[in-house]
């Protein structure tokens, strides 16, 4: 079996094949009526030789290519040995496990089996010398964009029993995939990073300037909500968290947690514009004790955010050193 092209979505994936097929049939040796060596037969003889009823297990949907004519080929040596090859599409599926998406690893499977002969009349074999063949060179990236295959291929035979309790010939090929971290580096971890680090800023703006602190803080809760969702639609729904929602969610929290910091203190701050209430005081003592009340209220504003400016900043260098210290060791 030859895939052309792999394409991995969600959790099924596509490909391009020829499947071939290999058998002796003793009733098609023709070798003592004549001394041609091989048989090239046309789509419309095709029909007329049997050839194994081979499915796959794990198909979701498939096709036959037929432009300009049915991709079958059918050859027939004299001692009656079958070639026998034929072009699909096919959509396999595929149980991802995705709780360290995107820094996983899946294993794949493909899936074949006699439908309807049992293994007595039909017993499938791997060609030991061409068993799977990639037909694609190892560097094009247009056949796995988001994957690599970072073990070779196992081919496994294998025998199924059905309800009727009759034994059915089966193989399997597993494709060890490992995600490109490429991609997801320079979509969504890096600009995520960027936004976290974005909403520090705000501590260096002075407490006053309400605007510009709580359209900066704003605007970074929101494009990080934007981008989580935009993750969220691209994978399908499971129960359990992954790798990406962890690192989405921690993200969020910083830069909420920094809006949250600059509305502590405007709230402090704001203290001072309540006049203290003591008529046996005269108004020079008044204005004197809310001044000075103010300058302590910015005081600890401003300590607030000189804090904030070293705290954010490590526990993310220490968040992200965990993360991808239990995410990579993996």
């Amino acid at each position: 079996m030859t895939p052309e092209s792999l394409l991995i979505s969600r959790k099924d994936y596509k490909l391009n094949v020829f499947l071939r097929q290999i058998w002796i049939d003793p009733r098609l040796d023709f070798s003592h009526l004549s001394n041609i060596d091989s048989l090239e037969l046309d789509q419309r003889r095709i029909q007329d030789v049997w050839v194994p009823d081979t499915y796959f297990q794990n198909e979701k949907s498939a096709t036959f290519h037929t432009v300009t004519v049915p991709n079958k080929l059918l050859h027939i040596k004299n001692n009656g040995l079958v070639t026998y090859s034929v072009r699909l599409s096919l959509t396999l599926s595929c149980m991802m496990d995705l709780r360290f998406y995107p820094m996983d690893d899946q294993t794949c499977s493909i899936l074949m089996e006699s439908f309807g002969y049992s293994i007595e009349n039909v017993h499938l074999m791997w060609n030991p010398d061409n068993d799977v063949i990639i037909g694609a060179a190892k560097d094009d990236e247009q056949t796995l964009p988001k994957f690599y295959f970072y073990k070779p291929i196992e081919t496994l035979a294998c025998s199924t029993v059905n309800s009727f309790n009759v034994t059915f010939s089966c193989l399997e090929a597993k494709l060890f995939l490992r995600r490109n971290l490429g991609y997801y580096m320079s979509q969504v971890f890096i600009p995520s990073m960027l936004i976290v680090m974005l909403s520090w800023l705000s501590f260096w703006i002075h407490v006053e300037v309400v605007p510009a602190r709580v359209s900066l803080g704003v605007i970074c809760v929101l494009t990080m909500t934007t981008q989580s969702s935009g993750l969220r639609n691209s994978l399908p729904r499971v129960s359990y968290i992954k790798a990406i929602d962890i690192w989405m969610a921690i993200g969020l929290l910083f830069v909420f947690a920094a809006l949250l910091e600059y509305a502590y203190i405007n709230v402090q701050t704001r203290k001072h514009h309540k006049q203290p209430k003591n008529d046996e005081l005269p108004e020079k003592s008044v204005d004197t004790e809310h001044k000075k009340k103010r300058v302590d209220l910015m005081k600890k504003a401003r300590f607030v955010d000189k804090v904030s400016r070293i705290a954010f900043p490590v526990a993310y260098v220490i968040f992200n050193i965990v993360f991808w210290s239990v995410y990579l060791s993996k």
